[in-house]
């Protein structure tokens, strides 16, 4: 199913949930609603499923106008993140629930149950009640009972945030696998920008109600269009730094507090000339090498296989990587090497990338 927006726009009253949101969904495309509490992702999936009704603005469906069609005729399934599970009714019951609506018949039912069950690996659970399933478990039956009606578009709201790290990495893999296998379109709501970027094919970022960007991960890691999107997307954050960018005898420079770089010429000419411009570079691309920019170590936070320095550079700090054998403190001093083929720039005014 195609799933697009033209316009979308929910308000209540003055408060603004979604507005202006444009975009459309390849059949059997995963899509990621991805932003912070309160961005309209939530608001938005609901206007798509039905139960709330659009303020302003269009929802298609192949191609078929659907504002007014009620959620029940959607042909729509719905994975929510408290699970919503009937208490008193058994695996069993929970997942063929939405048959019994459609009056299936029994045997029919039945048939269809134990092999969703089997599907998603709780075949041996069917005659438990929720209560006596894990927070996973419980997770399946909610995704067995949304993919029983066979539907045409699948829509998840955080499914994942009540689960543990390691039980959160193993269901994203589920999840994407099945999707793949099953080719149903899906939306999927997140806050989390890990579960975004690897289980999407294109990825809509939200701030405020408004879509900031809507493209595949990679372009959204490599080339942001705004400096929200450059700080939101990636772990550890991107590195923001206010520069000045000019031309100094045939060779282009960003200088700013306790720091001087020379730039490659097919990013920085457009940013040059334009007064104080926001400067990003992500910890990755720095290094430690025997030369380059001075700045101190004020924190070191062990991550295993790396350890996450953060760097003073006169009035500027920045956020780098190192290996943990080098054994740096608080107070040592470290010389820095940018990797500037990579560096973007935002103006900081509109907050737009200065790159596009």
């Amino acid at each position: 199913m195609k799933v697009e927006l033209r316009n979308l726009t929910k308000r209540w009253g003055d408060v603004v949930g979604a507005e202006d949101i444009d975009l459309a969904t390849n059949d059997g495309e995963f899509v990621a609603f991805l932003g912070p509490s309160g961005c309209g992702k939530t608001t938005t999936l609901l206007m798509i499923a039905g139960i709330y009704k659009p303020t302003a603005g269009q929802i298609f469906f192949d191609g078929q106008l659907v504002n007014t069609v009620p959620p029940k005729d959607r042909n729509i399934g719905m994975v929510f993140q408290s699970y919503a599970l009937y208490p008193h009714m058994t695996v069993s019951q929970n997942i063929g629930y939405p048959l019994k609506l459609q009056k299936v018949p029994k045997s029919e039912l039945q048939k269809r149950v134990q092999q969703v069950a089997d599907m998603m690996g709780i075949g041996h659970l069917l005659d438990r009640k929720p209560a006596q399933l894990s927070g996973g478990q419980q997770q399946r039956v909610a995704l067995g009972r949304a993919l029983i009606k066979e539907p045409r578009l699948l829509l998840f709201d955080e499914p994942l945030s009540n689960l543990d790290a390691r039980l959160r990495l193993s269901m994203r893999s589920e999840i994407k696998r099945l999707q793949m296998d099953l080719g149903i379109t899906s939306i999927y709501v997140t806050h989390d920008q890990v579960e975004a970027m690897t289980m999407a094919d294109r990825v809509a970022v939200m701030k405020d109600g408004h879509l900031q960007a809507f493209a595949p991960p990679e372009e959204l890691y490599d080339r942001p269009k705004t400096l929200f999107i450059a700080g939101f997307i990636g772990n550890p954050p991107m590195n923001f730094l206010d520069v000045e960018v000019s031309l100094n005898g045939g060779v282009f420079q960003a200088v700013g507090a306790g720091l001087q770089l020379e730039l490659p010429a097919e990013r920085a000419q457009k940013a040059a000339g334009k007064g104080h411009v926001v400067m990003g570079i992500r910890p990755e691309d720095i290094t430690l090498s025997e030369s380059g920019v001075a700045g101190e170590v004020l924190i070191v936070e062990p991550l295993g296989r790396d350890d996450l320095l953060d760097v003073r550079l006169g009035e500027s700090h920045v956020q780098v990587l190192a290996d943990p054998t080098l054994s740096l403190r608080m107070g040592d001093t470290v010389h820095l090497q940018f990797n500037t083929s990579t560096v973007q720039f935002f103006d900081p005014v509109s907050e737009q990338s200065l790159l596009w």
